[in-house]
Protein backbone atom coordinates (compact mmCIF):
# COMPACT_ATOMS: atom_id res chain seq x y z
CA UNK A 1 0.00 0.00 0.00
CA UNK A 2 1.30 3.54 -0.81
CA UNK A 3 0.10 6.54 0.91
CA UNK A 4 0.84 10.20 -0.06
CA UNK A 5 1.94 11.88 3.14
CA UNK A 6 2.70 15.96 1.17
CA UNK A 7 2.20 19.23 2.87
CA UNK A 8 -0.37 21.40 1.27
CA UNK A 9 -2.66 24.96 1.96
CA UNK A 10 -5.46 24.09 3.63
CA UNK A 11 -7.12 27.77 2.28
CA UNK A 12 -10.12 27.06 -0.03
CA UNK A 13 -11.76 30.70 0.20
CA UNK A 14 -13.52 31.90 -3.03
CA UNK A 15 -12.59 33.87 -5.78
CA UNK A 16 -12.76 37.11 -4.87
CA UNK A 17 -13.53 36.77 -1.39
CA UNK A 18 -12.59 39.94 0.11
CA UNK A 19 -13.69 41.88 -3.08
CA UNK A 20 -16.81 40.11 -1.99
CA UNK A 21 -16.52 41.40 2.01
CA UNK A 22 -16.10 44.77 1.69
CA UNK A 23 -19.54 44.84 -1.04
CA UNK A 24 -21.68 43.70 1.39
CA UNK A 25 -20.10 45.85 4.24
CA UNK A 26 -21.28 48.84 1.97
CA UNK A 27 -24.52 47.51 1.57
CA UNK A 28 -24.69 47.31 5.10
CA UNK A 29 -23.94 51.07 5.39
CA UNK A 30 -26.40 52.13 2.66
CA UNK A 31 -29.61 50.02 4.56
CA UNK A 32 -28.00 51.67 7.78
CA UNK A 33 -28.35 55.02 6.81
CA UNK A 34 -31.41 54.60 5.40
CA UNK A 35 -33.00 52.99 8.68
CA UNK A 36 -31.90 55.60 10.26
CA UNK A 37 -32.74 58.45 7.86
CA UNK A 38 -36.79 56.29 7.92
CA UNK A 39 -37.02 56.14 11.94
CA UNK A 40 -35.66 59.46 12.62
CA UNK A 41 -37.71 60.93 9.86
CA UNK A 42 -40.77 58.86 10.62
CA UNK A 43 -40.42 60.48 14.70
CA UNK A 44 -39.87 63.53 13.72
CA UNK A 45 -43.04 64.54 10.94
CA UNK A 46 -45.25 61.26 12.89
CA UNK A 47 -45.06 58.52 10.50
CA UNK A 48 -45.85 55.25 11.81
CA UNK A 49 -45.23 53.63 8.51
CA UNK A 50 -42.41 55.30 8.08
CA UNK A 51 -40.69 54.27 10.98
CA UNK A 52 -41.67 50.48 10.55
CA UNK A 53 -40.10 50.45 7.00
CA UNK A 54 -36.97 51.79 9.16
CA UNK A 55 -37.63 49.05 11.43
CA UNK A 56 -37.81 46.50 8.48
CA UNK A 57 -34.57 47.80 7.25
CA UNK A 58 -33.06 47.22 10.14
CA UNK A 59 -33.25 43.51 9.53
CA UNK A 60 -32.22 43.14 6.52
CA UNK A 61 -29.52 45.31 7.48
CA UNK A 62 -28.64 42.43 10.42
CA UNK A 63 -29.25 39.67 7.94
CA UNK A 64 -26.11 41.01 5.79
CA UNK A 65 -24.48 41.57 8.49
CA UNK A 66 -24.07 38.05 8.78
CA UNK A 67 -22.97 37.86 5.47
CA UNK A 68 -20.48 40.22 6.21
CA UNK A 69 -19.04 38.91 9.57
CA UNK A 70 -18.95 35.61 8.09
CA UNK A 71 -16.40 36.24 5.39
CA UNK A 72 -14.08 38.18 7.82
CA UNK A 73 -14.31 35.31 10.10
CA UNK A 74 -13.41 33.30 7.63
CA UNK A 75 -10.58 35.39 6.10
CA UNK A 76 -9.18 36.00 9.47
CA UNK A 77 -8.95 32.23 10.87
CA UNK A 78 -8.16 30.88 7.30
CA UNK A 79 -4.86 29.53 8.58
CA UNK A 80 -6.12 28.24 11.69
CA UNK A 81 -5.33 25.04 12.15
CA UNK A 82 -7.49 24.02 14.48
CA UNK A 83 -10.23 24.13 11.30
CA UNK A 84 -9.40 20.48 9.81
CA UNK A 85 -10.37 21.42 6.34
CA UNK A 86 -10.37 25.44 6.64
CA UNK A 87 -12.76 27.74 6.54
CA UNK A 88 -14.25 28.02 3.20
CA UNK A 89 -17.62 26.49 4.56
CA UNK A 90 -18.77 29.27 6.88
CA UNK A 91 -20.07 30.56 4.16
CA UNK A 92 -22.06 27.57 3.47
CA UNK A 93 -23.41 27.91 7.11
CA UNK A 94 -23.97 31.69 7.06
CA UNK A 95 -26.22 30.81 3.95
CA UNK A 96 -28.07 28.44 5.68
CA UNK A 97 -28.67 30.14 8.65
CA UNK A 98 -29.83 32.99 6.53
CA UNK A 99 -31.96 30.86 4.50
CA UNK A 100 -33.66 29.96 7.65
CA UNK A 101 -34.31 33.92 8.75
CA UNK A 102 -35.72 34.20 5.22
CA UNK A 103 -38.09 31.61 5.39
CA UNK A 104 -39.00 32.36 8.89
CA UNK A 105 -40.22 36.13 7.55
CA UNK A 106 -42.11 34.71 4.49
CA UNK A 107 -44.03 33.04 7.27
CA UNK A 108 -44.71 36.25 8.87
CA UNK A 109 -45.58 38.12 5.47
CA UNK A 110 -47.96 35.70 4.58
CA UNK A 111 -49.45 35.54 8.05
CA UNK A 112 -49.90 39.26 8.02
CA UNK A 113 -50.89 38.79 4.41
CA UNK A 114 -53.55 36.58 5.43
CA UNK A 115 -54.87 38.41 7.94
CA UNK A 116 -55.54 41.24 6.32
CA UNK A 117 -56.78 39.53 3.52
CA UNK A 118 -59.56 38.19 6.22
CA UNK A 119 -59.69 41.26 8.38
CA UNK A 120 -59.46 44.61 5.79
CA UNK A 121 -57.57 47.77 7.67
CA UNK A 122 -57.16 51.06 6.41
CA UNK A 123 -54.58 52.10 3.82
CA UNK A 124 -53.05 55.36 3.51
CA UNK A 125 -51.73 55.45 0.28
CA UNK A 126 -50.12 58.72 0.08
CA UNK A 127 -47.57 57.43 2.92
CA UNK A 128 -47.47 54.06 1.60
CA UNK A 129 -46.45 54.16 -2.00
CA UNK A 130 -43.45 56.56 -1.75
CA UNK A 131 -42.35 54.07 1.27
CA UNK A 132 -42.41 51.09 -1.48
CA UNK A 133 -40.80 53.10 -4.13
CA UNK A 134 -38.45 54.28 -1.51
CA UNK A 135 -37.67 50.64 -0.58
CA UNK A 136 -37.46 49.12 -3.87
CA UNK A 137 -34.56 51.84 -4.90
CA UNK A 138 -32.65 50.68 -1.51
CA UNK A 139 -32.61 47.38 -2.93
CA UNK A 140 -31.91 47.38 -6.41
CA UNK A 141 -28.92 49.62 -5.12
CA UNK A 142 -27.78 47.25 -2.92
CA UNK A 143 -28.46 44.45 -5.52
CA UNK A 144 -26.72 46.46 -8.20
CA UNK A 145 -23.30 47.02 -5.83
CA UNK A 146 -23.49 43.26 -4.61
CA UNK A 147 -23.36 42.23 -8.20
CA UNK A 148 -21.08 44.34 -9.42
CA UNK A 149 -17.85 43.52 -10.99
CA UNK A 150 -18.39 39.66 -10.50
CA UNK A 151 -20.82 36.30 -11.75
CA UNK A 152 -22.84 35.13 -9.10
CA UNK A 153 -24.81 31.85 -10.61
CA UNK A 154 -28.01 30.69 -8.76
CA UNK A 155 -28.93 27.75 -11.64
CA UNK A 156 -27.12 25.03 -12.69
CA UNK A 157 -25.26 24.84 -16.60
CA UNK A 158 -23.26 21.83 -17.85
CA UNK A 159 -21.40 22.31 -21.36
CA UNK A 160 -19.74 19.66 -22.50
CA UNK A 161 -18.89 20.54 -26.74
CA UNK A 162 -14.84 20.73 -27.77
CA UNK A 163 -14.86 23.88 -29.83
CA UNK A 164 -11.90 25.54 -31.15
CA UNK A 165 -9.37 25.01 -28.55
CA UNK A 166 -9.75 21.41 -29.26
CA UNK A 167 -8.36 21.84 -32.56
CA UNK A 168 -5.05 20.95 -34.11
CA UNK A 169 -3.91 22.17 -37.23
CA UNK A 170 -1.47 20.09 -38.87
CA UNK A 171 0.95 21.04 -41.75
CA UNK A 172 0.97 17.52 -43.47
CA UNK A 173 2.43 16.30 -47.04
CA UNK A 174 -1.61 16.20 -48.15
CA UNK A 175 -1.76 19.71 -47.24
CA UNK A 176 -2.95 21.64 -43.97
CA UNK A 177 -5.68 19.30 -41.62
CA UNK A 178 -7.45 20.31 -38.79
CA UNK A 179 -8.32 17.16 -36.23
CA UNK A 180 -10.83 17.62 -33.82
CA UNK A 181 -13.29 15.97 -31.39
CA UNK A 182 -17.02 16.62 -32.70
CA UNK A 183 -19.86 15.91 -29.88
CA UNK A 184 -22.35 18.71 -30.57
CA UNK A 185 -25.83 16.66 -29.96
CA UNK A 186 -23.59 13.79 -31.48
CA UNK A 187 -21.81 10.80 -29.97
CA UNK A 188 -18.17 12.10 -29.79
CA UNK A 189 -15.64 11.28 -33.05
CA UNK A 190 -12.98 12.46 -34.41
CA UNK A 191 -13.46 14.99 -37.50
CA UNK A 192 -10.79 15.56 -39.91
CA UNK A 193 -11.16 18.47 -42.13
CA UNK A 194 -8.80 18.63 -45.24
CA UNK A 195 -8.03 21.49 -48.24
CA UNK A 196 -7.78 19.19 -50.21
CA UNK A 197 -9.86 15.58 -50.65
CA UNK A 198 -8.40 12.94 -48.59
CA UNK A 199 -9.64 9.63 -49.06
CA UNK A 200 -11.14 7.74 -46.15
CA UNK A 201 -9.18 4.35 -46.90
CA UNK A 202 -5.65 5.84 -46.48
CA UNK A 203 -6.41 7.68 -42.60
CA UNK A 204 -6.33 6.31 -39.89
CA UNK A 205 -5.80 7.63 -35.99
CA UNK A 206 -4.39 6.17 -33.15
CA UNK A 207 -4.92 7.60 -29.17
CA UNK A 208 -2.36 6.77 -26.96
CA UNK A 209 -3.70 6.89 -22.91
CA UNK A 210 -1.47 7.67 -19.97
CA UNK A 211 -1.06 4.40 -18.82
CA UNK A 212 -0.14 3.16 -22.74
CA UNK A 213 -3.85 2.09 -23.70
CA UNK A 214 -3.58 2.12 -27.72
CA UNK A 215 -6.60 2.32 -30.21
CA UNK A 216 -7.26 2.80 -33.80
CA UNK A 217 -10.21 3.96 -35.04
CA UNK A 218 -11.09 3.93 -39.11
CA UNK A 219 -12.47 7.19 -41.00
CA UNK A 220 -15.38 7.39 -43.00
CA UNK A 221 -16.49 10.16 -45.06
CA UNK A 222 -19.56 12.60 -43.98
CA UNK A 223 -20.57 16.03 -44.74
CA UNK A 224 -17.33 16.79 -46.76
CA UNK A 225 -15.16 16.16 -44.02
CA UNK A 226 -13.54 12.64 -42.53
CA UNK A 227 -14.90 11.41 -38.99
CA UNK A 228 -14.11 8.03 -37.30
CA UNK A 229 -16.49 5.20 -37.40
CA UNK A 230 -16.05 4.07 -33.74
CA UNK A 231 -17.11 7.13 -30.64
CA UNK A 232 -14.63 8.13 -28.53
CA UNK A 233 -14.61 6.75 -25.33
CA UNK A 234 -14.10 8.95 -22.12
CA UNK A 235 -11.75 10.94 -21.12
CA UNK A 236 -10.92 12.65 -23.94
CA UNK A 237 -7.30 12.98 -23.09
CA UNK A 238 -4.80 11.33 -25.09
CA UNK A 239 -2.01 11.70 -27.56
CA UNK A 240 -3.70 11.17 -31.32
CA UNK A 241 -1.68 9.97 -34.27
CA UNK A 242 -3.00 11.22 -37.83
CA UNK A 243 -1.80 8.66 -39.85
CA UNK A 244 -1.76 8.96 -43.31
CA UNK A 245 -0.32 6.35 -45.09
CA UNK A 246 3.69 5.81 -44.13
CA UNK A 247 3.26 9.55 -41.97
CA UNK A 248 2.35 10.02 -38.44
CA UNK A 249 1.19 13.37 -36.97
CA UNK A 250 0.75 13.97 -33.07
CA UNK A 251 -1.63 15.89 -31.57
CA UNK A 252 -2.21 16.18 -28.03
CA UNK A 253 -5.77 15.98 -26.55
CA UNK A 254 -6.61 17.73 -22.74
CA UNK A 255 -9.58 17.30 -21.53
CA UNK A 256 -11.09 19.96 -18.56
CA UNK A 257 -13.98 20.38 -16.05
CA UNK A 258 -16.82 22.33 -18.59
CA UNK A 259 -19.24 22.36 -15.66
CA UNK A 260 -20.40 25.40 -13.69
CA UNK A 261 -22.75 24.28 -10.44
CA UNK A 262 -23.31 24.02 -7.10
CA UNK A 263 -19.27 23.77 -6.51
CA UNK A 264 -18.51 26.70 -7.88
CA UNK A 265 -21.22 29.13 -5.98
CA UNK A 266 -20.25 31.75 -3.22
CA UNK A 267 -23.58 30.55 -1.15
CA UNK A 268 -22.78 33.95 1.34
CA UNK A 269 -22.97 35.97 -1.46
CA UNK A 270 -26.05 34.10 -2.84
CA UNK A 271 -27.73 34.36 0.64
CA UNK A 272 -27.19 38.02 0.67
CA UNK A 273 -28.50 39.08 -2.79
CA UNK A 274 -31.49 36.44 -2.74
CA UNK A 275 -32.13 38.94 0.38
CA UNK A 276 -32.28 42.00 -1.42
CA UNK A 277 -33.95 40.36 -4.39
CA UNK A 278 -36.70 39.21 -1.99
CA UNK A 279 -36.87 42.50 -0.50
CA UNK A 280 -37.11 44.00 -4.18
CA UNK A 281 -39.65 41.28 -5.55
CA UNK A 282 -41.91 41.95 -2.32
CA UNK A 283 -41.55 46.17 -2.66
CA UNK A 284 -42.77 45.66 -6.64
CA UNK A 285 -45.71 43.77 -5.61
CA UNK A 286 -46.89 46.05 -2.88
CA UNK A 287 -46.39 48.95 -5.73
CA UNK A 288 -48.78 47.39 -7.84
CA UNK A 289 -50.91 46.03 -5.16
CA UNK A 290 -51.39 49.91 -3.54
CA UNK A 291 -51.58 51.52 -6.82
CA UNK A 292 -54.62 48.74 -7.99
CA UNK A 293 -55.95 49.10 -4.69
CA UNK A 294 -55.90 52.98 -4.93
CA UNK A 295 -57.39 53.35 -8.65
CA UNK A 296 -60.30 50.70 -8.68
CA UNK A 297 -61.06 50.22 -4.98
CA UNK A 298 -59.55 46.47 -4.94
CA UNK A 299 -58.13 46.75 -1.07
CA UNK A 300 -57.49 43.01 -1.36
CA UNK A 301 -54.86 43.76 -4.00
CA UNK A 302 -52.51 44.41 -1.36
CA UNK A 303 -52.64 41.56 1.14
CA UNK A 304 -52.92 39.61 -1.96
CA UNK A 305 -49.28 41.22 -3.76
CA UNK A 306 -47.55 40.38 0.19
CA UNK A 307 -49.13 36.66 -0.12
CA UNK A 308 -47.02 36.05 -3.62
CA UNK A 309 -44.54 37.89 -2.55
CA UNK A 310 -44.10 35.34 0.56
CA UNK A 311 -44.17 32.49 -1.74
CA UNK A 312 -41.41 33.84 -3.66
CA UNK A 313 -39.45 34.58 -1.10
CA UNK A 314 -40.02 30.79 0.53
CA UNK A 315 -39.02 29.72 -2.81
CA UNK A 316 -35.93 30.99 -2.89
CA UNK A 317 -35.22 30.32 0.61
CA UNK A 318 -36.08 26.51 0.12
CA UNK A 319 -33.68 26.27 -2.68
CA UNK A 320 -30.86 28.05 -0.26
CA UNK A 321 -31.56 25.76 2.44
CA UNK A 322 -31.43 22.39 0.01
CA UNK A 323 -27.90 23.65 -1.55
CA UNK A 324 -26.36 24.77 1.46
CA UNK A 325 -27.61 22.03 3.72
CA UNK A 326 -26.30 19.71 0.99
CA UNK A 327 -23.02 21.11 1.78
CA UNK A 328 -22.92 20.93 5.06
CA UNK A 329 -23.70 17.10 5.60
CA UNK A 330 -21.28 16.76 2.67
CA UNK A 331 -22.75 15.15 -0.22
CA UNK A 332 -20.94 15.14 -3.36
CA UNK A 333 -21.37 18.49 -4.87
CA UNK A 334 -20.66 17.56 -8.82
CA UNK A 335 -22.01 14.38 -9.99
CA UNK A 336 -19.72 14.79 -13.21
CA UNK A 337 -16.41 15.73 -11.47
CA UNK A 338 -16.60 12.22 -9.51
CA UNK A 339 -17.80 10.34 -12.47
CA UNK A 340 -14.82 11.90 -14.45
CA UNK A 341 -12.61 10.59 -11.33
CA UNK A 342 -13.77 7.46 -11.46
CA UNK A 343 -13.59 7.03 -15.30
CA UNK A 344 -10.04 8.25 -15.25
CA UNK A 345 -8.63 5.83 -13.17
CA UNK A 346 -10.93 2.98 -14.42
CA UNK A 347 -9.72 3.64 -18.27
CA UNK A 348 -6.33 2.66 -17.25
CA UNK A 349 -7.18 -0.85 -16.19
CA UNK A 350 -7.25 0.19 -12.38
CA UNK A 351 -10.13 -0.49 -10.05
CA UNK A 352 -11.41 2.56 -7.90
CA UNK A 353 -12.26 0.69 -4.53
CA UNK A 354 -13.55 4.17 -2.72
CA UNK A 355 -14.31 7.22 -3.68
CA UNK A 356 -15.40 10.42 -1.35
CA UNK A 357 -15.49 13.96 -3.05
CA UNK A 358 -17.02 17.04 -0.94
CA UNK A 359 -16.74 20.37 -0.94
CA UNK A 360 -14.11 22.75 0.71
CA UNK A 361 -15.47 26.26 -0.05
CA UNK A 362 -16.62 28.15 -3.37
CA UNK A 363 -14.82 26.36 -6.23
CA UNK A 364 -12.74 24.00 -4.15
CA UNK A 365 -13.23 20.41 -3.81
CA UNK A 366 -11.60 17.35 -1.90
CA UNK A 367 -11.26 13.89 -2.85
CA UNK A 368 -9.92 11.08 -1.08
CA UNK A 369 -8.94 7.79 -3.83
CA UNK A 370 -8.88 4.30 -2.74
CA UNK A 371 -7.34 2.51 -5.74
CA UNK A 372 -6.49 -1.12 -6.54
CA UNK A 373 -3.51 -1.61 -9.27
CA UNK A 374 -2.01 -4.66 -10.42
CA UNK A 375 0.76 -1.90 -12.37
CA UNK A 376 3.80 -0.41 -10.55
CA UNK A 377 2.20 3.12 -10.41
CA UNK A 378 2.45 5.24 -7.40
CA UNK A 379 0.06 8.56 -6.02
CA UNK A 380 2.46 10.78 -8.33
CA UNK A 381 0.88 8.91 -11.34
CA UNK A 382 -3.14 9.33 -10.54
CA UNK A 383 -2.62 12.73 -9.10
CA UNK A 384 -1.49 13.62 -13.05
CA UNK A 385 -4.50 11.51 -14.11
CA UNK A 386 -6.61 14.19 -12.28
CA UNK A 387 -4.70 17.34 -12.78
CA UNK A 388 -7.36 18.15 -15.52
CA UNK A 389 -9.96 18.53 -12.34
CA UNK A 390 -9.22 21.92 -11.62
CA UNK A 391 -11.68 22.36 -8.52
CA UNK A 392 -9.76 19.24 -6.67
CA UNK A 393 -7.92 21.46 -4.25
CA UNK A 394 -7.24 18.41 -1.68
CA UNK A 395 -6.64 14.95 -2.71
CA UNK A 396 -6.19 11.75 -0.78
CA UNK A 397 -4.67 8.81 -2.85
CA UNK A 398 -4.23 5.39 -1.18
CA UNK A 399 -2.69 2.95 -3.57
CA UNK A 400 -3.27 -0.80 -2.89
CA UNK A 401 -1.07 -2.54 -5.59
CA UNK A 402 -1.78 -6.41 -5.94
CA UNK A 403 1.36 -8.60 -7.00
Amino acid sequence: MIAEPLLHSHVFLGEGHEKSERKTWAVIWLCGAMMLLEIIGGSLFGSIALVADGMHMSTHAGALLLTALAYSYARKHSGDTRFTFGTGKLGDLAGFTSAVVLAMIALLIGYEAVSRLVSPVPIHFREAIPIAILGLTVNVTSAWLLTRGGDHHHGFGHGHAHGADDEHHMATANGEMILSIFEKDHPPVFRLRAEAAVPAEIVTIETVRTGGTRQVFAMQERDGNLESIEEIPEPHAFVAYLRLGNQSYPATFEEHEHSLNAAHRDNNMRSAIIHVMADAAVSVLVIVGLLLARTFGWVWMDPLAGIVGACVIASWSYGLIRDTGAILLDMCPDREVEQGIRRAVETEGDRLNDLHVWRLGPSHLGAILSVVTTEPRDTAFYRGLLSRFRSLSHITIVVHRIV
